[in-house]
């Protein structure tokens, strides 16, 4: 019984420090977020400061006029620390869209963010080689959404021929077309604006629609590389003379 109970002591010991091990990851990743965000925003360090302090002097304030400054100074602490949090959230996904802006890929990043009720392809479903456009594509209650990433002028070509072919497989979805740009025309869209865009289309399809649109969808493949014509690569063999010398 001695030895049963050693070997839990021993067991516990080990056990005990994983909670702290979580903490210090868990703070390690926040101050990451923190050195992010100010890297792209300095002006974030000086609105999260504002948000922890002040609700902590107006709880003094409000400590001292009733007589209670240790309550009221620890609820404004709490509510602070909270506030800050939040604010800290919002400036964090503000500083990853502007890292974001201009590489290639964004938009389907962007498109990525959203949580629920969409279905998102992770790779492009139509790219160009030589200007590397790309076009990235989800599917929803609100329909069909093709994103075009790349210069707005230049990737709407990429995006109608898309179109063209998603409609050949799902003829009565709603297709929705966006470029990410400055918002300059109707469907243009900031990057950091377009995931809340696609959330806010208005519902056209059930639940069991959206499945069936999908598998359809599936039969359009992803994106193939180039081929030679006339090139079967399956068949090729080497040239065995030109391996030997002769």
């Amino acid at each position: 019984m001695a030895r049963r109970g050693s070997d839990a002591g021993r067991g516990g010991s080990t056990a005990a420090p994983r909670p702290k091990k979580q903490r210090w990851a868990r703070t390690r990743q926040l101050k990451q977020v923190y050195d992010m965000t100010v890297r792209v925003d300095p002006s974030a360090k000086w609105v999260l400061l504002a948000a922890l302090v002040g609700p902590i002097v107006v709880g003094l304030l409000i400590g001292l006029l009733t007589g209670h400054p240790i309550y009221f100074t620890i609820l404004g602490l709490l509510v602070g620390i909270l506030l800050a949090m939040f604010l800290l959230g919002r400036r964090a996904e503000r500083a990853a869209y502007v890292n974001l802006e201009g590489q290639k890929g964004a938009a389907g990043a962007a498109l990525s963010s959203i949580r629920r009720g969409w279905t998102v392809e992770q790779e492009p479903v139509a790219a160009e080689a030589r200007t590397q456009d790309m076009v990235f594509r989800a599917v929803g209650r609100g329909g069909i959404v093709l994103v075009g990433d790349g210069p707005p002028s230049r990737v709407r070509k990429l995006l109608e021929t898309e179109r063209r072919k998603v409609a050949r497989v799902a003829p009565n979805v709603p297709v929705h077309l966006f470029t990410v740009g400055d918002g300059g025309a109707a469907d243009e869209v900031p990057l950091r604006k377009l995931a809340s865009r696609v959330q806010r289309l208005k519902p056209e399809l059930t639940k069991q629609e959206v499945g069936a649109v999908q598998k359809r969808l599936r039969a359009l493949g992803g994106i193939r590389p180039p081929v030679p014509k006339g090139i079967d690569p399956m068949s090729a063999r080497p040239d065995r003379r030109a391996m030997r010398g002769r």
